[in-house]
């Protein structure tokens, strides 16, 4: 039996693509192996948000070439789809194919198992406007499954390289979107994630048919109990959205925003399309819509020009806003986007100081919001034995509000709907004591609010 390896570096999307790669291997009647054995093929699919990410996929790619140099290394991706001349000069690189044609992976790879001469698959993104339909019925060791429902971002902000590598944003079937939910609810998965490289445009290039309208359909999927979005703009929830937030009771009570930066200067230099008293505004529709969300964000530290004013601005804001969580990350120069040109770069020092204090922040946040739920039941679906290690008689989950908690219970809960009360709360983790187990037959979800 042949066997494939595999790589992932980035992003969730990155990660789902590799399942939906995966899963023409398995067709073709492959095996998975550890990326650190010798395998037949190995195929790295890379990341490209930063320079670090460009080098960090260049290190793996020689790593498998040095594994077993008479396998096939492909490569994917990101970095694949910008610089794909820069890795088919890397000895041993033998097909690179970037963010589409993926279902041309199998017919790539028999072609060069018979002639052994490298492929160069990638063309220009930009001119791409269908979705790739790549399925995934299953997803190895999780309990909440991943369901990809746009590519691409027409937002251009001056510090990313995006949408050069996955193009403009296109929004799959929505026919597709409700069979493959199905098909996923079918294979036991209570809880199904919506991701995309900009989530919350899905809809933008279709007709009459935008996010809301699709959540809503899942909403009428029999036996799917959690709809989770993996990350949305404030701008992109619309009044629309709003409504399915207030009155669906499959819909999560977490959503990811993100901020960036809390200062309107900044958001400027970034090409953000809002102002903090615009996102400010947003955030308490949301509150007002669905009661206790967990709001979370991204904050890009040490942006070019940003002054200890700006960013004390920003600090103030954030400590208003009230996040559930903040991931937070210094700013890094991606060669080919306008920020790398920008002047008044911040010294690395001061980046680094201004990331531990918003750190520090989100720390005291995630406390404050998980102390909120002690004494309370809330529904959690274990994902795993606690810390990876069978035989610890504890399990991990997610409550609906991202809460992550930790209580007693064994393997065969796995998967399974827990009714868990929230005894102590933690930064990262919070303990809580197994209510009930809820049953398929008599599960009935948190009520939709009023």
């Amino acid at each position: 039996m042949p066997s494939v390896a595999f790589y992932t570096l980035g992003c969730k999307v990155n990660f789902y693509d590799t399942e939906a790669i995966w899963q023409l291997f398995k067709n073709e009647g492959y095996e998975q192996v550890d990326f650190e054995q010798t395998a037949d093929v190995y195929l790295i699919n890379t990341c490209t948000v930063t320079n670090t990410g460009d080098k960090k996929s260049r290190q793996i790619i020689r790593r498998a070439v040095r594994r077993n140099p008479d396998a096939i290394i492909a490569v994917t991706g990101c970095y694949a789809q910008t610089s794909p001349a820069e890795i088919m000069d890397i000895p041993g690189v033998d097909l690179v194919i970037g963010t589409q044609d993926r279902d041309k992976m199998m017919p790539y790879i028999e072609q060069i198992q018979r002639e052994r001469k490298p492929v160069n698959a990638v063309r220009n993104i930009m001119k791409t406007r269908e979705f790739e339909e790549l399925d995934v019925p299953d997803f190895a060791d999780r309990t909440r499954a991943f369901l990809k429902i746009q590519e691409g971002c027409n937002n251009f902000c001056t510090f990313c390289i995006i949408p050069w590598s996955r193009g403009l944003s296109r929004s799959r079937n929505p026919e597709s979107v409700i069979e493959q939910a199905k098909q996923l609810v079918a294979a036991g998965y209570k809880e199904i994630v919506l991701t995309g490289i900009h989530t919350g445009g899905y809809g933008d290039d279709l007709e009459n048919y935008r996010l809301a309208n699709l959540l809503w359909d899942l909403d009428k999927v029999d036996g799917l109990e959690r709809v989770r979005i993996s990350s949305i703009e404030a701008s992109q929830i619309t009044e629309e959205v709003l409504e399915v937030l207030n009155k669906s009771a499959k819909m999560c009570r977490h959503l990811h925003i993100p901020l960036q930066a809390g200062d309107d200067e900044v958001l400027k230099r970034m090409r953000r399309k809002y102002t903090v008293a615009e996102f400010a505004e947003k955030i308490e529709r949301i509150r007002e819509a669905m009661p206790d969300v967990a709001i979370t964000t991204d904050v890009i530290v040490g942006f070019p020009g940003e002054t200890d004013e700006m960013f004390r601005n920003g600090y103030e804001f954030m400590v208003k806003m009230n996040f559930s969580e903040m991931h937070v990350f210094p700013y890094s120069k991606r060669t080919g986007t306008p920020a790398a040109r920008m002047e008044d770069q911040v010294d690395e020092e001061v980046k680094h100081a201004r990331v531990h204090e918003l750190i520090d922040l989100s720390e005291r946040m995630q406390l404050d919001y998980a102390k909120r739920f002690v004494g309370q039941v809330v529904d959690v679906i274990p994902e795993r034995d606690y810390k990876g290690a069978p035989g610890t008689g504890k399990l991990m989950g997610y409550s609906d509000n991202y809460l992550q908690v930790v209580f007693d219970g064994d393997e065969s809960l796995i998967g399974k709907l827990c009714r868990v009360k929230i005894t102590e709360a933690g930064v990262n983790e919070s303990e809580g004591r197994l209510v009930r187990v809820i049953d398929d037959a008599d599960y009935a979800p948190r009520a939709a609010n009023s």
